[in-house]
């Protein structure tokens, strides 16, 4: 994985060619779904140290290189295409090769790409990874640990249930399911708590986005501290990024943190997002440039929906968002069923 500095300024600069700010309230135009043929052709091909990512923007076939070069492709026939006339690359071709039915490369003029393997295995929406050590060791070993110490002056705790203050909002707890990352039970109970600020501010946001046809759909809330060491110490060093060091303690520890995305108003169903919930790749950045310009322009619904209300998305995952008085509350270790004892 690249070093954290250099891939937020990777995602972050080709984000800024390709994606507008998007607000509630401005509505802007909702892009039309990218067409299905051109679904198995996107995603990250790599040469060397070079990936080109492959990508719909405004209804075209783009290919993006060097951070801000994006560049749209005219089709000539199903694996075969060309830059546009509009282009420094005009005319050069572009050829996707399938193995077994399946896109594994892409030719761009002389130079060969092989196509990166990202987010889950095909049918699944869920990434998986190998834990460092036994989970249920590592279970065992957090209970009997304790979080930092913390001094200063503290808001005292108040964590309320999100659907006691809004049934409309839907839950998919999957740390309570072996459907996670780490492919175990840690919750014994399916429930989402947030502090009551930042619960009563997903409330507001959920209201609002009822106007455009979308309600939110909850992954998790308020996580207790053990849960967080274990997620430390089963995560490989390459991936930490993605989960919190328990000696600082998370924000979903603090009841301040939830994992977030939409669901469709009409059909119930979430909504197609860049990424998969918990990630552990390029995908998962918030301004990460690929995928398709419905899925952005979800993502940034989402975000801006969110942001209106105090919080603030996460550096590297699109569906994390802290509320603004985070640091006012103290790491918190209840499991969900002593909760309001």
């Amino acid at each position: 994985m690249r070093p954290r500095r250099e891939r937020i300024l990777l995602t972050g600069l080709i984000a800024l060619v390709l994606i507008p700010a998007i607000s509630i309230n401005a509505k802007p135009p909702k892009p039309s779904p990218a067409p299905l043929r051109w679904r198995p052709l996107m995603g990250e091909y790599v040469r060397d140290t070079e990936t080109v990512i492959i990508l719909e923007s405004d209804g075209k076939l783009c290919a993006a290189f060097k951070q801000t070069e994006v560049a749209p492709l005219k089709q000539i026939s199903t694996d075969s295409f060309e830059f546009d006339s509009s282009t420094a690359r005009k005319g050069e071709h572009v050829v996707f090769s399938r193995s077994r039915g399946k896109v594994t490369q892409v030719t761009i003029g002389p130079l060969a790409y092989q196509r990166k393997p990202l987010g889950p295995e095909e049918g699944a929406n869920q990434l998986k990874i190998q834990p460092m050590r036994p989970v249920p060791t590592l279970i065992k070993e957090a209970l009997a640990a304790q979080p930092p110490n913390e001094t200063g002056d503290f808001l005292p705790t108040d964590l309320v249930e999100l659907r006691k203050l809004d049934p409309t909002i839907k839950l998919e707890i999957r740390y309570a399911t072996t459907n996670n990352l780490f492919g175990t039970v840690f919750y014994s109970q399916a429930r989402a708590f947030l502090q009551r600020p930042a619960a009563e501010a997903v409330v507001r946001v959920n209201r609002k986005l009822k106007t455009a046809g979308y309600g939110l759909l909850v992954h998790d809330g308020y996580r207790p501290w053990y849960v967080t060491k274990v997620f430390w110490d089963a995560t490989p060093d390459d991936k930490k990024l993605f989960v919190a060091d328990p000696a600082k303690g998370s924000r979903h520890n603090r009841g301040c943190a939830v994992d977030i995305t939409l669901y469709d108003l009409k059909t119930g169903k979430p909504v197609e997002m860049v990424s998969t919930y918990d990630e552990t790749t390029d995908r998962a950045y918030p301004n990460y440039a690929g995928g398709t310009s419905l899925q952005r322009w979800h993502r940034d619904l989402l975000r801006s929906a969110m942001e209106a209300e105090g919080f603030t998305v996460y550096e590297a995952e699109w569906w994390h968002f802290d509320y603004k008085d985070w640091q006012k509350y103290r790491i918190g270790t209840p499991r969900f069923e002593e909760i309001g004892r």
